[in-house]
């Protein structure tokens, strides 16, 4: 690895898990473990031939007690001894410049970023190391851009957001489904599905927070981007129908919702970048959740109403966090989920795509391919989440020849659309096939 060697040397760690012992970092802590056991085996190609890491926290107990749950739980997998313990602690800047100074990636797991994700991304910026988190909140990855694209350009760092489940099945997902048709793709709708087992779903309290607090704060995303001035991508191709914030889908036979998360911003601004830099055809990009019958969506709608209601005021938004059960009928805690419920609980996200045949001309005509792709997993939140995250940290470490050439402040298919990232993926169990090409 030419690039990022300079880097590398004198770098002790190749990746350290900064909140290793949240409820969030316990599972990526599992996932490195993992991924250090296989390259032990052979099969990775980091230039040192293992994969050197570290824990980072704020408690050397919780740290240890962490790294002892993953031995428990991985048998022949199990981290030993060589496991770096790192004191750390968001609110100190001097222990977060040394982490950064020690490590080639950081993966941030201290959320809700809006609080807490600024200190950690300064400190890699400016000590050379890149910086990877899990967060799900465009105005703190927008915000980002805006204040240190340059300055990790300077460094040559790579700092990218977004790198769980929001956003990488969706953002992959398109560009996936870009290379897989013959042809141009102009526009892509994708439905997401989660499945769970008799026990039911369960969500942690940390991404209950920073839902609250971004709902909360969505004026300020628009102040935002005018301050970043985004060059507008171009419609090329038939226009994508925006749909209503609720329809019937005929395809799956269930009500579906628009997706408030972060998939939409995130691969607009990939899209930007590819339009821009590359001069790649941009794709127009919908996402939707699918929520069942009608009893559901009633359900939804009155939580949704009061959530909403709630997001608006100070003391809602204490009502909101300190009882996330009762507010989201069960289904967030402040325990977070089992793993039976987590064992029983996976994902598919489907993507329709259309676009146009070679030679056919996209600004006269009307579209003339499609095709349909899919994203499968595990459970989202803490089995595809860790999964993701490390991968995109192998994809850093061992793709660097295929990553832009300028460090900055990128979302994930943005850094990672030359690289292995989705076999890497697909190797782990988060899935990206071909489901129907119909003819032209």
């Amino acid at each position: 690895a030419a690039r990022g060697s300079t880097m590398a040397a004198g770098r002790v760690y190749d990746i350290v898990v900064f909140g290793a012992s949240g409820f969030t970092g316990q599972f990526v802590v599992e996932e490195v473990a993992r991924a250090a056991a296989a390259t032990a085996a052979g099969e990775g190609q980091l230039c040192s031939g293992r994969l050197r890491w570290a824990v980072a926290g704020r408690s050397r107990e919780k740290l240890r007690a962490v790294l002892d749950r993953a031995a428990e739980r991985l048998g022949k997998a199990a981290p030993g001894e060589e496991v770096g313990v790192l004191l750390c602690d968001v609110g100190d800047a001097g222990s977060l410049a040394a982490m950064a100074k020690q490590t080639r990636v950081v993966l941030n797991c201290v959320g809700p970023y809006r609080f807490f994700g600024e200190p950690v991304v300064e400190a890699c910026v400016e000590n050379g190391a890149s910086c990877i988190d899990i967060s799900g909140e465009p105005q703190f990855l927008e915000g980002m851009y805006l204040k240190y694209n340059e300055r990790a350009a300077e460094k040559g760092v790579y700092v990218v957001g977004s790198c769980g489940f929001d956003s990488i099945p969706a953002d992959m997902g398109v560009l996936y489904t870009r290379d897989k048709l013959k042809g141009t793709l102009t526009a892509v709708e994708s439905f997401l599905s989660v499945k769970s087992g008799p026990e039911g779903l369960g969500v942690h309290d940390g991404t209950w927070k920073s839902a609250v607090y971004g709902l909360a704060d969505e004026a300020s995303l628009k102040k935002l981007r005018k301050q970043i001035g985004y060059a507008p991508v171009p419609v090329v191709g038939a226009k994508l129908k925006k749909r209503r914030f609720m329809f019937y889908s005929p395809e799956f036979k269930e009500y579906c919702l628009t997706f408030m998360g972060s998939d939409g911003s995130v691969v607009k601004r990939t899209q930007r970048y590819l339009h821009t830099e590359l001069q790649q055809t941009p794709v127009q990009y919908g996402a939707y959740v699918t929520v069942g019958g009608l009893g559901s969506v009633i359900k939804l709608m009155f939580l949704g109403m009061l959530f909403l209601l709630l997001v608006k005021f100070n003391f809602g938004r204490k009502l909101l966090t300190k009882y996330p059960e009762f507010f989201s009928a069960g289904r967030f805690s402040k325990k977070g989920p089992t793993q039976k419920q987590m064992d029983g609980t996976s994902f598919t996200m489907t993507f329709f795509g259309e676009g146009y045949s070679e030679g056919q001309d996209p600004q006269n005509s009307k579209p003339n391919v499609k095709i349909c792709t899919e994203v499968k997993g595990p459970e989202p939140g803490y089995v595809a989440t860790p999964i993701a995250m490390v991968q995109a940290a192998l994809s850093l470490l061992e793709d660097s020849a295929s990553l832009p050439k300028r460090g900055g402040v990128y979302s994930p298919g943005a850094v990672f659309s030359k690289t292995k990232l989705i076999d890497r993926l697909n190797k782990r169990g988060v899935e990206f096939s071909v489901i129907s090409k119909p003819e032209v």
